[in-house]
């Protein structure tokens, strides 16, 4: 049987398709906390998308503009999203599918290349668009962070070179490699924000427990609508990495280990098992935006809101760059030019390899390719892995503002988020295997933030255009 890091996704034998399961690939799920910490994993590269342009950026750039006030904004923002990731993960542990195909489940269909396709694919296709307008803006964050340290070069075409780096990244990687990778760049710059945060203490700038509450009190000032509109969408395990977190669950192992559905004594244990180690992963990730989230809105908010300057343009990092050279000196202006790479990198090389995955599940639902083709999936995904990234750069190429570009497409995340939440409640209902559904707790769970996002999407946008 393979183990996880014989599965190479991108340089893999294309012999073993990891998307399908038999009888001779299950194995029992880990019993105890330590021999489940090992087969944790898929979390750490999701990470490595959430904790990125949504953190450094927009988290940023919405307690530059409000301050405190809403602190509370970015904690439902952070913490109501996981429920939706984790059953998403429980319906591909117990069915296999990845979630294109089990979103073509959805009842409504309409005409597509070659067979009718549920509306959700072709939504999510429009969708791609704003979705490259954002991937742009980090493209072009990374572009302004080497450009502050190596200006010989403008941003742009530094977004161009870090642009073709990630293709070689991805076409030359592995899952295991992605894994590692990610948790070194999103570990580092977390505990430098943190450790950035803490100092923050020890100046003017100090947070006081008045700070804390008044982020407490649910205010939402109208006019920071397009900003939090923008962080909401892009903070937290958004619409777009809920749904990419499937494959990496695929990946690692979890629905293959537990075997082909057979309602069997056996698998349903196997099933329930690996569940709970997938749950474990969704706390993980959870933890660590957590501890990225909230030094970045907390350093925004007392440091640039203060200052009364708000990160715009091509000195969007300059700007925010502040938030370290306010507490910690100006030679750690280039400390936060590292980790500013590092986190803003991470972010396109795992949406990345996320998205040509979807890329290639969606080309299986359309029946452009064969869906049992591996091979010519991987082919679709290393197309993908080239064009994708260049068209991003471009459009930073030609507009050169992440700001404008991430909040134009995190307000299209936003609006995506409770279509997806709701989307996962029917496939609960309607296709979980009932031996292994969530219990009533978890449902009320579900239930809470699915509404939680529709009023907040509505709200927001109600407001955006009163």
């Amino acid at each position: 049987m393979p183990q996880n890091d014989e599965l190479k996704p991108s340089r893999q034998n294309l012999n073993i398709d990891p998307y399908t399961r038999h009888h001779e690939d299950v194995r029992e799920p880990p019993a105890g906390l330590w021999n489940t910490l090992k087969f944790l994993g898929p979390g750490l590269i999701l990470v490595g998308t959430v904790v990125g342009s949504g953190e450094i950026i927009m988290t940023t750039t919405l307690g530059a503009t409000v301050g405190f006030v809403m602190f509370w904004w970015m904690l439902v923002s952070s913490w109501g999203k996981s429920i939706v990731q984790a059953e998403l993960g429980r319906y591909t542990v117990s069915s296999g599918e990845t979630v294109l195909h089990a979103f073509n489940r959805l009842p409504g269909k309409l005409p597509g290349p070659r067979k009718t396709i549920s509306w959700f694919i072709w939504l999510w296709m429009f969708q791609q668009i704003p979705a490259h307008l954002g991937g742009g803006g980090v493209y072009g964050g990374v572009g302004q962070a080497v450009h502050m340290a190596f200006p010989f070069l403008a941003s742009k075409w530094w977004t161009i070179i870090f642009a073709a780096l990630a293709v070689v990244l991805i076409l030359s990687g592995t899952y295991r490699f992605l894994e590692k990778l990610m948790t070194f760049m999103v570990a580092t710059f977390t505990f430098l924000t943190l450790a950035c945060a803490v100092m923050l203490q020890f100046t003017p700038y100090a947070i006081t427990w008045g700070d804390v509450g008044a982020g407490l009190q649910f205010q939402f000032p109208a006019y920071a609508v397009a900003a939090a509109l923008g962080a909401y969408g892009a903070t937290g395990v958004t619409a777009g990495e809920s749904m990419s977190y499937t494959y990496w669950c695929v990946e690692k192992g979890y629905a293959r280990f537990a075997g082909p559905t057979d309602d069997s004594p056996e698998w349903i244990r196997r099933a329930r098992g690996w569940i709970r180690v997938m749950q474990a992963d969704v706390l993980l990730t959870l933890g660590v935006l957590t501890c990225a989230t909230v030094p970045f809105y907390m350093l925004g908010a007392g440091v640039l809101h203060q200052m009364e300057t708000v990160p715009n343009g091509l000195d969007t990092i300059s700007i925010l760059s502040r938030v370290y050279t306010q507490t910690l000196g100006e030679w750690a202006a280039w400390l936060f030019l590292l980790g500013a790479f590092f986190v803003l990198f991470s972010t396109v090389v795992s949406a990345l390899a996320g998205g040509t995955r979807m890329v290639a599940d969606a080309m299986g639902v359309l029946g452009v390719v064969n869906p049992d083709d591996y091979r010519g999936r991987v082919r679709v995904m290393r197309i993908w892995a080239v064009v994708s990234p260049m068209i991003m750069a471009l459009c930073y190429f030609f507009i050169e503002n992440p700001v404008w570009m991430l909040t134009i497409s995190g307000t299209i995340a936003a609006i995506m988020m409770p279509i997806v939440a709701g989307s996962t409640i029917y496939l609960r209902y309607a296709h979980v295997n009932r031996h292994i559904r969530p219990t009533w707790k978890a449902d009320s769970v579900l239930w809470i933030c699915f509404l939680i996002m529709v009023a907040l999407a509505s709200y927001t946008v109600f407001r955006q255009f009163a």
